[in-house]
């Protein structure tokens, strides 16, 4: 498989044991971290179900199991990212599916030290360089925090 080509296909690379972001599976999904940094800790919950565009494309039980997963998610985040920085504040979920037509849902860290005008905003409202900055890309650099978070939905 091509360096990126698990991108294209994000929960059928996790079936297949191919997606190199997956922290763990859960009972609603996939655990995974996210590709940008910018906001250490950013990770986010992918549907196992292909084909599910929606939340409540699922049977009552796979939804409540997402949401479930979703928080185990969003507490093993906040935990590890409260130990890795002091000034870790808080933790925003968010299930959008505007731009990727499959189930998931953000877990955002959220910090102190972030601008003025974005802190008390949502993370859409940082500039477009900061989604494709390099030295914000998921590397080696995040294995600590990525370790701290995988270890926590243990």
């Amino acid at each position: 498989m091509a360096r990126d080509d698990w991108k294209a296909d994000r929960i059928g690379s996790a079936l297949k044991g191919e997606n190199p972001t997956v922290m763990r599976r859960l009972d609603g999904g996939f655990a995974v971290i996210g590709d940008v940094q910018f906001l250490p800790g950013y990770s986010v919950l992918l549907t196992d179900q292909p084909g599910v565009d929606r939340l409540t494309d699922l049977p009552r039980p796979r939804r409540l199991a997402f949401l479930d997963s979703m928080e185990r998610l969003g507490e093993a985040v906040e935990r590890a990212c409260r130990a890795h920085d002091p000034a870790f504040r808080r933790v925003n979920l968010e299930i959008l599916g505007n731009t990727d037509p499959f189930l998931h849902a953000h877990v955002w860290p959220r910090y102190a030290w972030e601008p003025d005008e974005i802190r008390p905003r949502p993370v859409w409202l940082y500039p477009p360089e900061r989604w494709h900055d390099p030295a914000t890309a998921l590397g080696p650099q995040h294995d600590a925090l990525r370790a701290r978070i995988t270890d926590r939905l243990a």
